[in-house]
């Protein structure tokens, strides 16, 4: 990412936004704040606030209530983010995000399990507060499409025959509605014609997708230190991404099997191996190449739209999602 340059075209609204998320992390319940501060706090990008700032402005100059209207939206989609976030690490049992301990790892599953419910209700308090019914409809969709992925991901977790289309399916649910959701919003706040919020819609469900398909590439070619988290967590879970499902498809006999059994099984056994036999069959760079794709699918959604520094901001946000770390 070059997080400087990106988020240099709302530097000020963005500084807004991080103060407005504080502000609502109140409670009288300290255990709520001492948690929500915690993993508000550790570290994260800020990609899809960023992304609802950039889609309102990305059309004319936002009046006073509009703006403000953006910042509540982008700490909703923190908040949301956030929460799936708390829950993920549960059912996932894991133990380390953004180089720190998990939430559930320091406090427990059960406070992080609420936490993240109190964060989802609150986003919700918030939406309220903005006052758009379109707005408020894009979310409810948005936040039972997630649900809807995590169910179909906790179901193919063990199922070395899950296929690439239901794969994508998964992560567009779970990964991209989200970012969808963030642009949209940012888009109908901005009262955009519905041709751009269409194409700021397309931009966020293909870039949400390239940022996971290149996550589960980080997966294998990545450093505990440089994803922040434990290498081979998916293989650990028994979850057939990509790079695993190119390699049963054109690894060795060997190979094949390895990965067959490591998916069925879960556990880190063979992890050595299997990142050899990933690396080696071509998975690394087929996935790379889809998400590759999907960025030009984004950038080119947005062709459209006037030229300005957000939209450049835009462009360049959908380029770097694909020269992370691998």
């Amino acid at each position: 990412m070059q997080p400087t340059k990106i988020h240099d075209a709302v530097a000020t609204e963005f500084g807004q936004v991080n103060e407005y998320i504080m502000s609502q992390l109140t409670s009288d319940i300290p255990l709520i704040e001492q948690i929500g501060y915690y993993i508000i706090s550790n570290g994260g990008k800020r990609i899809r606030p960023l992304l609802v700032l950039l889609a309102a402005n990305a059309h004319h100059k936002l009046d006073e209530k509009q703006q403000h209207q953006a910042i509540q939206m982008a700490t909703i989609i923190e908040f949301i983010h956030t929460s799936t976030l708390l829950h993920d690490d549960v059912v996932d049992e894991s133990d380390m995000r953004r180089g720190k301990k998990t939430a559930n790892e320091e406090w427990g599953n059960a406070p992080s399990v609420l936490v993240g419910d109190f964060l989802y209700s609150r986003a919700f308090q918030i939406m309220v507060d903005v006052g758009s019914m379109q707005c408020m409809e894009i979310l409810a969709k948005t936040t039972n499409v997630i649900a809807e992925g995590e169910v179909q991901q906790l179901i193919n977790c063990g199922d070395p025959d899950t296929s690439e289309e239901s794969y994508l399916k998964v992560i567009q649910y779970k990964t991209a509605k989200l970012f969808e959701g963030a642009l949209l919003c940012g888009a109908v706040i901005a009262k955009a014609n519905t041709e751009q919020q269409e194409a700021l819609r397309l931009y966020g469900m293909y870039v949400g997708t390239a940022f996971q398909l290149i996550d589960d590439v980080m997966d294998y070619t990545s450093t505990a230190e440089e994803m922040g988290k434990s290498v081979g967590d998916d293989l650990a879970e028994g979850k057939p991404t990509l790079p695993l499902i190119y390699t049963m498809q054109h690894g060795t006999p060997d190979a094949i099997e390895r990965v067959r059994q490591a998916i069925l099984t879960g556990g880190l056994e063979q992890l050595d191996t299997i990142i050899k036999d990933v690396q080696s069959c071509g998975a690394i760079e087929y996935t790379q190449e889809k998400a590759q794709q999907q960025v030009d699918l984004a950038i080119s959604a947005i062709s459209e739209l006037p030229e300005s520094d957000y939209k450049s901001a835009l462009i360049t946000l959908a380029q770097s999602s694909v020269k992370r770390r691998v």
